[in-house]
């Protein structure tokens, strides 16, 4: 409380009394003054406000008779702890309204919406229960177990990145630079995993892969972009090029990726998640990646890839990133380390031609400078180690695992519902019944302990059908899968009222 600053304005026409009333009760309402706090004693709040002693404990008076303080002999005087409880509200008598109103208090004040170029709150988004991990059948996607994380060797790494070692690197401002450790293991280690030989001055870290989007999209999309996307896609991608054009052009995607035809030609960019289709879990094949970095060079149209997931690979043979095809120069890649090290991270990186990177380096310095170089660090000491790899063989021998589990269950309880994933990943693109409605689903399945996403909010076009939705594994037990699908498959049994015999479910398509 002693820390609490407000100014009192001695040209209303509100008494000043009346003035700290309202400012002490407004702040006991919405928690800045929290229960049992000490206000500061008359004498000290009136030297601090510049007014009588007797002006201060008249309102300490009034607010004690209204149940926001109570007073203590010779202690002083207590935000009451049961003011939220009996939902009272601001002492204001008439006389206080009036002044208010004649001050504009309570008046409308500025209409930031009016002032507001883009309204990113109104779009739709993915949203989770906060508390997704207790629930016993947390199938959400994007999370991880945190069981299986080795909290051992990160916390070493971390001690050894923060010690005097490296002090210089975590310390400094680094202003528009990465940390060269992290940027050598990514050229080295990662990229080429995916078939990706670039040099350093090619390479950017980001503060995770939405933050490469937001800056590929500030730099390179006007509203006279053509920006074609897959459709059913990311929406977080879809929003960040909303926010610059509305020049959207929704793609289908097939059992091959995304379709590659005359729609493109009408396109400057596209965005594309070709080795693990973002939700379907397609990979695109090898004949439509020809079709479309052709159609990339004639157009002289760009390519952003987002390559999430490409380390949960666990199923075949790993299929080359886009950007190794790439001889123009058209593809820029968008990398992430979210989803094998943990989401709370947020590093993700570029990969680009040198002009893209030197323009993203610079917005990016603009926005926040640089990603936090103790986490770079620590995150280049853990790939350089091995940690990674030994976390990436345990992660997939136990994705894999979790993914036949779930695999038996949908074909036993929701037949014909699901197409198994070719890449790996930890998820499965699930198509309910005709007539299913995936939203409601999500509704009732949370009440009985469910958490599933709902896959409405990956399409955009009118019509798009309501019954598909999306089974995460990478955060729930195994033993808990076969029994989550079961209770699931009773609950969409229930919604689409076939009791009588079990529901029809369509393979699914993209």
């Amino acid at each position: 409380m002693h820390d609490f600053l407000f100014q009192i304005q001695r040209s209303s026409s509100t008494s000043l009394q009346s003035q700290i009333r309202q400012v002490l009760v407004s702040a006991i309402l919405a928690g800045q003054l929290p229960a049992d706090e000490r206000l500061p004693s008359t004498r000290e709040m009136a030297k601090t406000l510049g007014v009588s002693r007797n002006t201060v404990l008249q309102a300490y008076l009034c607010l004690v008779d209204d149940g926001y303080l109570l007073a203590r002999d010779r202690s002083g005087y207590y935000v009451n702890g049961e003011i939220k409880q009996v939902g009272l509200e601001a002492p204001l008598n008439q006389a206080d309204v009036r002044a208010q109103a004649q001050q504009g208090v309570n008046a409308k004040g500025m209409n930031w919406r009016s002032k507001f170029r883009v309204q990113p709150a109104h779009q739709h988004n993915i949203q989770k229960p906060s508390r997704w991990h207790d629930y016993p059948y947390p199938f959400n996607y994007g999370q991880i177990d945190h069981k299986h994380f080795p909290i051992a060797e990160w916390r070493d790494c971390s001690r050894q990145g923060l010690g005097t070692k490296w002090l210089d690197v975590w310390t400094k401002d680094a202003q528009d630079q990465d940390d060269p450790m992290l940027v050598e293991q990514i050229r080295t280690r990662l990229l080429p995993r995916r078939g990706i030989l670039a040099s350093t001055d090619e390479i950017l870290i980001t503060m995770g892969a939405q933050n490469a989007l937001y800056l590929l999209a500030s730099l390179l999309v006007t509203d006279h972009t053509t920006v074609g996307f897959e459709e059913p896609g990311y929406p977080d991608a879809r929003n960040i090029f909303d926010l610059k054009t509305k020049r959207m052009l929704p793609i289908s995607v097939d059992e091959q990726g995304m379709v590659v035809d005359s729609r493109l030609d009408m396109c400057d960019m596209v965005f594309v998640t070709p080795s693990h289709q973002f939700p379907t879990t397609v990979t695109m094949t090898r004949g439509r990646r020809e079709a479309l970095m052709a159609k990339a060079i004639e157009r002289s149209m760009i390519i952003i890839e987002d390559d999430y997931e490409f380390e949960a690979n666990y199923l075949n043979q790993p299929t080359p990133a886009l950007k190794s095809m790439d001889r123009g120069g058209n593809v820029i890649y968008v990398g992430s380390l979210s989803k094998s090290f943990f989401p709370g991270l947020r590093i993700g990186f570029l990969v680009g031609p040198r002009e893209v990177i030197d323009e993203a380096r610079a917005l990016r310095r603009l926005m926040v400078r640089h990603p936090p170089c103790n986490n770079q660090r620590t995150s280049a000491l853990f790939l350089s180690l091995g940690h990674h790899d030994a976390l990436l063989h345990r992660l997939n021998r136990i994705y894999r695992s979790r993914w036949q589990e779930m695999g038996h269950a949908l074909k036993k309880h929701m037949p014909n519902s699901s197409r198994a994933p070719s890449f790996g990943g930890s998820c499965y693109w699930v198509r309910g019944p005709d007539g299913l409605d995936a939203n409601q689903l999500a509704i009732d399945a949370l009440k009985e302990g469910i958490v599933l996403e709902p896959g409405g909010i990956f399409f955009c076009t009118p019509g798009a059908p309501k019954n598909y939705f999306r089974l995460g594994f990478s955060s729930i037990e195994q033993q808990q899968i076969e029994p989550g699908i079961r209770l699931l498959a009773q609950i969409i049994d229930r919604q689409t009222n076939a009791t009588a015999a079990a529901p029809q479910y369509e393979r699914s398509g993209p």
